[in-house]
């Protein structure tokens, strides 16, 4: 616990942005988790730039004043951006902010809350703990088989591990620090999702849901996700790693 002008700090918050390739989003991402003051929190944001071939490394730049900026020489994957900012983080708590303005940062302080009311270690923010929204979200078809392949693997991982979840795949998980001591994350693509609840779930922790909303862009504004291809890797990652590390 430490002083900071009147404010107890009595938390310091990694917040890990992996980005690959998002000229039109970046700035405005970092300056929304910039802008957002959570009382007790000390923030640490890391951003990972994965090997970016548009004026993202440029912007990125821009910001090294601002923030702990690291580079990769070549795209590798959201996973390795992950276990760089991971490796290179200092705080007590870590939680992962994508960079394409899907996730809003002020959600970052309602998965806090139940981690200062003593509730809960690990605190996952749940997109899809409701029917599809077949009005908003899932008026798409691609995103109702996202809806519903999500429900499927968090039901399977549910079964697996013997821990009620909605939504494995969100990208707002946060954890301590310590939970993975002696963790070996393997993934280096978007089965790091899986990878870390399963590793997690294994280790005998408990995940806290909180619901958020998130605003989904479609791939003609540069989602990166296969529904197949990640889906099946997502799908291998949750049976492996449950009689496996």
């Amino acid at each position: 616990m430490a002083k900071k002008g009147n404010l107890i700090t009595i938390m310091k918050l990694s917040i890990i942005i992996p980005v690959f390739n998002e000229e039109a989003t970046i700035a405005k991402i970092l300056q929304r988790v910039r802008r957002e003051k959570i009382p007790g929190v000390s923030k640490e944001i890391i951003v990972v730039d994965d090997g970016s071939t548009d004026k993202t490394n440029h912007i990125l730049k821009s910001f090294k004043n601002d923030f702990n900026i690291f580079f990769h020489k070549t795209n590798q994957g959201k996973g390795a951006a992950v276990k760089t900012g991971i490796k290179k983080s200092n705080g007590d708590y870590i939680i992962i902010q994508d960079s394409d303005l899907e996730y809003d940062p002020k959600y970052i302080k309602h998965l806090l809350k139940p981690i200062f009311d003593k509730k809960s270690q690990i605190v996952y923010g749940t997109r899809i703990d409701r029917m599809p929204h077949f009005h908003e979200e899932e008026r798409i078809p691609r995103f109702v088989l996202h809806y519903l392949g999500n429900r499927v693997l968090s039901l399977l991982a549910s079964i697996l591990y013997g821990q009620w979840m909605t939504d494995i795949e969100t990208g707002y998980k946060l954890f301590p620090k310590s939970a993975l001591i002696n963790v070996k994350l393997n993934a280096k693509g978007f089965e790091l999702e899986p990878e870390i609840t399963a590793k997690l779930l294994k280790k005998g922790y408990k995940i806290l849901e909180v619901p958020i909303k998130t605003n989904p862009r479609g791939y003609d504004e540069g989602k990166k996700l296969n529904t197949f291809r990640d889906g099946l890797k997502a799908f291998w990652s949750i049976l492996k790693y449950r009689f496996t590390d």
